[in-house]
């Protein structure tokens, strides 16, 4: 099974940083944001976790619930989230299960060296557990506000 727009998201269940496990059905009823980022503490994914921190309480408001899925450990997320404030749940996909039903674990190059990792990667999903949009190989400039404007304009 693949995630792809129109397409039932696949469900998982991982640990989360509030020392939970958490499942995506527990928000059936809700949209969802998923993103999926590369690496806690690293330049692009602080900017882009504090992006979604300071709109948090819009997306509320369109309930929506944001989920954030690294491969980091938990010790790890609980530090991002301390030092930068974060208001929603970090999820530790540590072996890569969750990417790879995403289609977001790739392999990569940087400075002539190939490598796995996840491709920054967002998917709103709606109420029904539906895929609705997905934004693959994200610029984390303008990101969160385009998710945003999405879900206003499309499930609201």
């Amino acid at each position: 099974m693949s995630a792809e727009v129109g397409q039932s998201a696949p469900d998982f269940t991982l640990p989360a940083s509030h020392g939970e496990q958490v499942s995506l059905s527990d928000f059936r009823g809700k949209n969802v944001v998923l993103y999926f980022y590369p690496k806690d503490m690293t330049p692009g994914c602080t900017t882009e976790a504090c992006d979604f921190r300071d709109r948090y309480e819009h997306f509320q408001n369109l309930n929506t619930v944001i989920l954030g899925v690294s491969p980091d450990p938990l010790d790890r997320h609980e530090k991002f989230i301390q030092k930068h404030d974060l208001p929603f749940i970090l999820l530790s996909d540590e072996q890569h299960e969750v990417a790879k039903k995403y289609d977001v674990y790739k392999l990569k190059k940087n400075f002539g060296k190939e490598y796995y990792g996840i491709e920054r990667s967002t998917f709103i999903i709606d109420p029904e557990g539906n895929i609705v949009n997905e934004w693959r190989k994200v610029r984390v400039k303008n990101h969160v506000e385009e998710a945003m404007q999405y879900i206003e304009e499309n499930l609201t």
